[in-house]
């Protein structure tokens, strides 16, 4: 199922199961892009960004901040949406080899 292989692309930490995967792309030496945000409202300007990111390399990571970091960043009345939509919508996204979740400011 489609939704399961995106579902693939997402770690909720930077775990040993990240770690694995990280290790297969350096062995196989693809270059890999890294890039971070919030990405609580995703728009045009994002996905702009992120395709141009991909140009870059092989493999894009995308590191998103969890909720809780989103909500110390922007204030309390944010996420608007939550960390599994905001990750689901940015894995759904071809060129977005996986995203990390992490909670640091």
């Amino acid at each position: 199922m489609k939704s399961e292989r995106i579902q693939q692309k997402i770690f909720a930490e930077a775990g040993l199961e990240f770690s694995r995967l990280l290790a297969y792309w350096r062995f196989k030496s693809f270059r890999i892009v890294f890039t971070n945000g919030c990405f609580d409202v995703l728009h045009r300007g994002h996905a702009e960004y992120l395709a141009k990111a991909s140009d870059l390399g092989d493999v894009l990571i995308v590191g998103m901040n969890t909720d809780a970091s989103v909500k110390r960043l922007k204030g309390e009345s944010r996420p608007v949406n939550n960390e599994q939509n905001r990750a689901f919508l940015l894995a759904s996204l071809g060129f977005v080899s996986c995203v990390v979740l992490f909670g640091e400011d």
